[in-house]
């Protein structure tokens, strides 16, 4: 974890956040500036800032991100209606913190992407 970035103190309970859930890996948190009816972040507790600074195979961690993803989809009864999966990367996708992060989109129905 570092000092300075969000996502980090979050972890370290520096600052509030709608926990939703948390283990040894993650944790799911409601974002506060909403993209749908319901928008929720997977956030390791790892501070990595790209899936391309894995340093070793990285398909563990984001594994356990999905499952976490798909379990807060389940208990925000999202499974039958559909919702949506991001991972931004980088500046030109519109990450906005540069902390790995899952996005969990739904609750409504989505537009197209593109």
């Amino acid at each position: 974890m570092t000092d300075q970035c969000i996502f980090c103190r979050i972890a370290r309970g520096d600052i509030p956040s709608d926990m939703l859930d948390r283990d040894h890996t993650a944790f799911v948190i409601r974002d506060i500036n909403p993209k749908a009816s319901t928008h929720l972040l997977v956030i390791p507790l790892e501070h990595v800032t790209r899936i391309a600074d894995f340093k070793v195979d990285g398909g563990g961690l984001l594994g356990h991100m999905m499952l976490m993803a798909r379990d807060a989809a389940r208990r925000e009864g999202m499974v039958e209606s559909g919702y949506r999966l991001v991972i931004n990367q980088g500046p030109d996708s519109g990450q906005e913190v540069d902390h790995l992060h899952l996005h969990v989109l739904g609750g409504n129905r989505l537009g197209a992407m593109g």
